[in-house]
């Protein structure tokens, strides 16, 4: 009976795939915190040349590579990434349909039989930021008041986007594997 006021060892079990455990959240906040480093510094020096990178949706495709959530918590990586984006976004309120979607096509890929191929880190992440970036660029006319003709202009810039982001990912996930151990 003396042991019960000695401090004990917890240890939570869980599973590698399609839980957060405390590694996970981690790993989300770090990603998500140089996503918004990046997008604030090189984001902002790359747009001057017409590329405007959007290193947060880089890194919560990296997050779901490596954690490969289920899609509630795909959603909630969305929702982190869309409050990051908050503080630098043209028009406030909008990522979080954008990001929550953009999260939800990346976790498609991650789940689907397409999910093991070794260019599907290339291939989600170009279809989640064109996603993304088109969802954006929509609501963002509707929500300006602009014809949706003004769509087209801003499409060479989303197409440009998604190329860049796919490569960093493709680049920086099996990296990122190794050294998480993942």
């Amino acid at each position: 009976m003396a042991d019960i006021n000695q401090a004990q060892v917890r240890t939570v079990k869980t599973d590698s795939k399609g839980t957060f455990d405390i590694a996970g959240l981690v790993l989300v906040a770090i990603l998500l915190a140089a996503g918004f480093i990046l997008n604030m510094t090189l984001g902002n020096a790359l747009a001057i040349v017409g590329i405007k990178p959007q290193f947060i949706i880089a890194a919560y495709c990296l997050a779901i590579l490596i954690l490969k959530p289920n899609f509630g918590q795909a959603v909630v990586m969305g929702v982190l990434s869309a409050v990051v984006i908050q503080l630098t976004t043209s028009i406030p309120g909008l990522n979080f349909l954008t990001e929550v979607v953009g999260a939800l096509v990346m976790c498609a890929f991650v789940r689907s039989a397409f999910g093991s191929n070794k260019v599907m880190p290339l291939v989600g992440a170009f279809v989640t930021t064109l996603v993304s970036g088109l969802l954006f660029a929509v609501g963002g006319n509707v929500i300006m008041g602009a014809a949706m003709a003004t769509v087209l202009v801003k499409l060479p810039l989303v197409l440009g986007t998604a190329v860049f982001n796919a490569i960093v990912v493709q680049v920086l996930s099996v990296p990122l594997k190794k050294a998480i151990k993942r």
